[in-house]
């Protein structure tokens, strides 16, 4: 089997089906799609549980929400495919995206993870997400977010896949692991795009493919909210500690503080203090206990690629933010 596609549920009753349908609707039909429920509440449930006993279908129910790194994880787990695709729940595929993705993956033998463009669906002309990026600073952060998609329609190698839509090497897991759990939701697909990059492994997007994606359907549409808060407070931190090697660790400390600390102003000028400093302590309570991938001599040259491209990718926020306040698209 080519490939399996996981798609991760929490009350997503408006938009379940329509995410669904789209996924059956490929034109590569060599798949099998699972859909974990994380303990839904409202009739999204029933929806998945409509198309059990269609071949090729499996419905996994978790009874409470677990958290997106585990659903998918239990995805992953019982995957059958060469490869695994993620898709949001609030997400529609076009007819090709899942060919498009796998003969991306196929021509680059080194691949861990191909994205497709992410374009958001009630404004058809910007991008929602053309692969993710890190700076020096610790910020996670979208590419192409609310600019015009047509503006990213070249291919190539990005430093992380978004998890709402991406197709992943199943093979590269038993090396690098699965999603880490301890992040729950949000930066977990960075997370382990890094441990590939640090591998040696390639991230790619492919623009070919496309989807349609609400945007933060089912954690909430605003950009700040308690939830948010707590995730990015906590993941933002764990992220760089977990990924970067003790000694550049120490060499991006003021780098990292200064992101740390300009993200503390700007969640509590927004009212999100206490969540943001609540996540942020769960961080270091979690840091004695994190399992940080072995260091590698061999990976040197890996390491010193991503501090680079971390550095060069603060260049990429900076204009990314002047664009956003001068109103460019």
């Amino acid at each position: 089997m080519k490939a399996t596609v996981v798609i991760p549920n929490l009350n997503g009753a408006g938009w379940l089906r329509d995410s669904i349908e789209s996924i059956w609707a490929q034109t590569e039909q060599d798949f099998e799609l699972i859909v974990v429920d994380n303990g839904s509440a409202d009739e999204s449930l029933a929806i998945a549980r409509s198309y059990v006993g269609r071949p090729g279908y499996t419905l996994i129910e978790n009874g409470r929400n677990t958290g997106f790194s585990h659903a998918v994880n239990q995805g992953i787990r019982a995957a059958k495919g060469d490869y695994v695709a993620l898709f949001n729940n609030d997400a529609f595929a076009e007819p090709d995206w899942l060919a498009r993705l796998i003969d991306a993956a196929e021509a680059e033998p080194r691949a861990f993870a191909v994205q497709c463009l992410m374009i958001r669906h009630f404004q058809r002309d910007l991008a929602d997400d053309a692969g993710d990026y890190v700076t020096l600073f610790g910020w996670a952060c979208k590419r192409g977010d609310g600019l015009y998609w047509r503006r990213y329609q070249k291919p190539g190698r990005i430093f992380s896949a978004c998890g709402g839509a991406s197709l992943y090497r199943r093979a590269v897991f038993e090396e690098i692991g699965l999603f880490d759990e301890n992040f729950f939701a949000y930066f977990e697909d960075v997370d382990i795009s890094w441990r590939a990059n640090n591998r040696g492994y390639k991230n790619l997007y492919c623009p070919a493919a496309r989807c349609y994606h609400i945007c933060g359907a089912t954690t909430g549409a605003v950009r700040y909210n308690p939830f948010k808060s707590v995730q990015s407070g906590r993941n933002s931190i764990l992220l760089p500690w977990k990924n970067m090697p003790l000694a550049m660790f120490i060499v991006n400390f003021p780098f990292l503080l200064f992101g740390y600390l300009l993200k503390i102003l700007v969640f509590g000028l927004r009212g999100f203090w206490t969540p943001y400093i609540q996540g942020a302590g769960e961080a270091f309570r979690m840091m004695p206990r994190l399992e940080k991938p072995r260091f590698r001599w061999r990976d040197l040259p890996n390491y010193l690629l991503m501090e680079v491209w971390m550095a060069a990718n603060c260049f990429t926020y900076a204009a990314y933010r002047i664009r956003r306040f001068l109103g460019w698209k």
